[in-house]
């Protein structure tokens, strides 16, 4: 009878790990409220942001999720006005990662006409998710730069 204890130790340690794994997974790709932090073109390395809206992708060379999500923000921010997408590789910039939070990739910031973060997505993120997050955006106030 000597492994039941352990039978039960392994058990218990797998539903933990399910569990932990089930709940680490449905947050993924979820939106949450920005910092409303200000960021500026050049502290990425780009010369200028979408005139309404501006989609910043954190990746790095090695994140096999992040060249789908690349072509995903690229396709959204094409479907809206004045939108665009940002790619920052991070690789060469662990600066960046420090000033962002960035704790894995892809992250994504959601930014308004004067740079705001509006949203961050940490992994991948759902297409629905940035779509909605991306209109609340256009059709607010806060999108007017000035």
């Amino acid at each position: 009878m000597d492994w039941l204890p352990a039978l039960a130790t392994g058990a218990a340690l797998l539903a933990a790990a399910t569990a932990i794994g089930l709940v680490w997974r449905s947050r993924q790709g979820v939106a949450r409220s920005g910092s409303g932090d200000v960021v500026r073109p050049d502290e990425l390395g780009v010369a200028a942001f979408g005139e309404r809206a501006t989609l910043v992708q954190f990746s790095t060379e090695f994140c096999a999720r992040c060249p789908a999500t690349g072509r995903l923000l690229t396709q959204l921010a094409g479907e809206h006005d004045g939108a665009t997408h940002v790619e920052v590789d991070l690789t060469h910039r662990p600066d960046l990662a420090g000033r962002f939070r960035v704790t894995e990739t892809p992250t994504t910031l959601l930014l308004d006409a004067d740079g705001a973060v509006r949203a961050r997505i940490a992994g991948l993120p759902r297409a629905a998710v940035v779509r909605e997050r991306l209109d609340d955006l256009l059709r607010s106030p806060h999108v007017i730069s000035g």
